[in-house]
This record gives C-alpha cells, structure tokens and sequence, in this order.
C-alpha cells in the first residue's frame, strides 16, 4: 500500500495491496510500520531462542581458544 510515495506492509486483501519481496522494495520507498510495547511483548513471548546451550559452548571454547584478552 502506498503511503505519502512510500510502501508500507499490509496485507493481502488491503485496498492498494501489492504483491511485494521485501527485495522489491527500495530502501528509501519504505514506510516501516508503527511498533507499540504489546508488538514487543508479543514477540518475546512468542520468539524461540535462535541458539541452544549447545551453540553458546562452542562460542565459549572459540574465544577461549582464539579470543584476545582485553
């Protein structure tokens, strides 16, 4: 949907909706949308982990290994 020449999220069955990658749109054509604190809360609360204890153990042993001291 275009906003003031801008193009902003929305979605599919939006009056103006088009059919976009976000690899279409050009950086300067974009209208990011408004976040509140419940768009926040909502996504911690239901946003898993991206690494597990696994990972974190490896990253340790790395900069153990090859991390300079400070």
């Amino acid at each position: 949907v275009m906003i003031d020449d801008l193009l902003t999220p929305c979605s599919p069955g939006d009056p103006g909706a088009m059919e976009m990658t976000w690899m279409d749109v050009p950086g300067d054509k974009l209208l990011e949308p408004v976040v509140c604190m419940s768009d926040m809360l909502r996504s911690l609360a239901t946003t898993r982990p991206t690494v597990n204890a696994d990972d974190l153990l490896k990253v340790k042993k790395f900069s153990e290994d090859f991390g300079q001291e400070s």
